[in-house]
């Protein structure tokens, strides 16, 4: 089965985590990252988790999932070590028409997570339809290094100039060759140019003599 791509906007919606292990840690922090309303249903949680609901970032309910906790729940997560009941969370998303991603169980998912490459507000999404999540790591560690930590300065002065290409009476024509003019390998190494001119203006901190440090 071929899958639809696309990127979620969670921020404000609510959203369903059962389980607050290491691998439920993990899902409700990317979860936290897209700013949606996490709720969390475990009799135990981690370190972690915990003090997340401390500082009321998530709810947490320190019980065993109920059928009633899929009200008014945009998307679940199962994330414990029990088939049967990620098996019974399935079926009850899919009765409320709840998206649900049982983790580690492609037969139980309506979503998959991707194996996944940031670079600020670049995101990089490799899939392999849950057939090979090695191979996407894989893959993932080959993209981390091909893009690097520069492209995150890169698309936020591209996102910039945007701005003020739209804001200008241009021609859509126009407008389209200046973009993707902006987008272009040539314009990524004239940033990297700039950048480094930038760093080697920027004048080093000057080192403290041993009695300035102890004063």
């Amino acid at each position: 089965m071929l899958l639809f791509p696309a990127f979620l906007k969670l921020a404000g919606r609510r959203c369903l985590v059962v389980g607050a292990g290491r691998i439920a840690e993990e899902k409700i922090q990317g979860l936290l990252r897209a700013e949606a309303q996490v709720r969390v249903v475990s009799p135990n949680a981690t370190p972690r988790v915990r003090a997340w609901a401390r500082a009321a970032k998530i709810r947490w309910d320190a019980r065993a999932f109920r059928p009633a906790d899929l009200r008014d729940i945009f998307l679940v997560v199962a994330a414990t070590s029990s088939p049967q009941l990620h098996a019974q969370i399935y079926e009850q998303a899919k009765r409320r028409r709840v998206l649900c991603n049982v983790v580690d169980d492609p037969e139980h998912c309506d979503f998959y997570y991707g194996s996944v490459v940031r670079r600020g507000l670049l995101q990089i999404v490799i899939s392999t339809g849950g057939h090979s999540p090695a191979l996407a790591q894989r893959l993932r560690k080959r993209l981390e290094k091909e893009f690097g930590t520069e492209y995150e300065g890169w698309l936020e002065e591209i996102g910039k100039r945007r701005k003020q290409l739209f804001a200008k009476g241009l021609s859509p024509s126009r407008r389209k060759a200046l973009l993707h003019r902006l987008a272009s390998p040539e314009s990524f190494e004239k940033f990297l140019k700039r950048r480094k001119h930038r760093r080697k203006s920027t004048p080093p901190m000057l080192m403290l003599r041993k009695d300035e440090k102890q004063s």
